[in-house]
């Protein structure tokens, strides 16, 4: 048990630093072929946030584990959207700009919403409607759906569309004048060196990514969990701390739009990029309690969708709603895996 955890430790770890130095390999090479920053910011870095998210699920899906590549996802978008957003706006009421507001929350939702009815098909089918109850412990492993390559694929071509319509707004932006492109402080790489920090980058996250999966196993399996109460708790977290971080040190630094923005980017690419790769790779089953995990998340979505639209901020008290609904959620979750 014991080795376990520290293993599991060790492959956050990998995966953070994994994803840190692959996203600066990629970028220096990048900028050596003349791409913008602004650029780079909007589709490496945003990809490479979500890399964590991306090398869990894929391992899990991969190793059969779809309560864990499902669940990694709905726990990360959850804490990304109730407790490092409620956090940001418990520090400081938190502006929404108008590109997160008009763009970001709506594709946001979209996936979300889409991910949910796509892991419906045997309820839609007749097959789990009206037969039992989703909301009973004993149904909560019975499959609802499973997410397929197709549906997997329009799950990926949304979110790269996202990020093209981002990089277009952004360079328009910029030859209007509205925005300035920033110049990188960053020090003068090398190629080799740049293909190096890649190949070590990846190397570390799928290391990282076996070590969490399996690990995560042996723990729920030595504590009497679920897989999918593991994968919305330890891992999700443990996955989703280098967006808690960003923003709030961003928010401390008077930045709201990153902050926002890095929040609703990462459930974004979790859903568009992590579960479309993952499903593409190999279709993953949702079950039950899965399934009322992505309404919740769909909920909640557009519920800080609302706050935000009212009067384009979340304040302090929408923060601390958020906060009290990750609570709830949390003990919801830990009740339907122990009943």
């Amino acid at each position: 048990m014991i080795k376990a955890i520290i293993l599991l430790l060790v492959g956050f770890v990998l995966l953070v630093k994994g994803a840190d130095v692959f996203v600066d390999g990629s970028s220096n090479i990048a900028r050596k072929f003349g791409i913008p920053s602004i650029v780079v910011g909007l589709t490496i870095v945003a990809i490479g946030t979500s890399l964590p998210e991306a090398a869990v699920s894929i391992s899990a899906a991969m190793k059969g584990s779809n309560a864990i590549a499902i669940s990694n996802v709905v726990g990360s978008n959850i804490f990304n959207i109730l407790v490092v957003l409620g956090l940001v706006s418990l520090i400081k009421t938190t502006t929404v700009s108008e590109d997160v507001l008009k763009r970001d929350f709506p594709i946001c939702s979209i996936l979300i919403i889409l991910m949910t009815v796509f892991s419906m098909d045997k309820v839609f089918a007749g097959k789990v409607i009206g037969k039992i109850n989703p909301l009973l412990p004993k149904n909560a492993d019975k499959v609802s759906g499973k997410i397929g390559r197709i549906e997997g694929l329009v799950l990926l071509l949304i979110f790269v569309a996202f990020l093209i319509i981002a990089v277009v707004s952004a360079l328009k932006a910029i030859k209007n004048g509205s925005i300035t492109e920033e110049e990188s402080d960053k020090k003068e790489v090398s190629m080799g060196m740049s293909v190096l920090f890649i190949i070590l980058g990846a190397a570390a996250i799928k290391f990282g990514g076996d070590f969490v999966v399996d690990n995560a196993i042996i723990i729920a399996l030595k504590l009497g969990m679920s897989e999918t109460l593991v994968g919305l708790t330890i891992v999700a977290v443990g996955t989703s701390l280098p967006e808690l971080v960003t923003s709030i040190v961003a928010i401390a630094k008077g930045e709201n739009d990153i902050a926002l923005g890095n929040v609703v980017g990462s459930n974004i690419a979790n859903v568009g990029f992590v579960i479309g790769v993952s499903a593409i790779i190999n279709p993953v089953s949702c079950s039950m309690i899965s399934l009322v995990n992505l309404i919740l998340t769909s909920i909640v979505t557009l519920t800080i969708f609302a706050f935000a639209k009212s009067k384009n901020l979340i304040n302090r008290f929408e923060g601390f709603i958020s906060i009290v609904g990750y609570g709830l959620f949390m003990a919801y979750s830990i009740i339907m895996a122990f009943a």
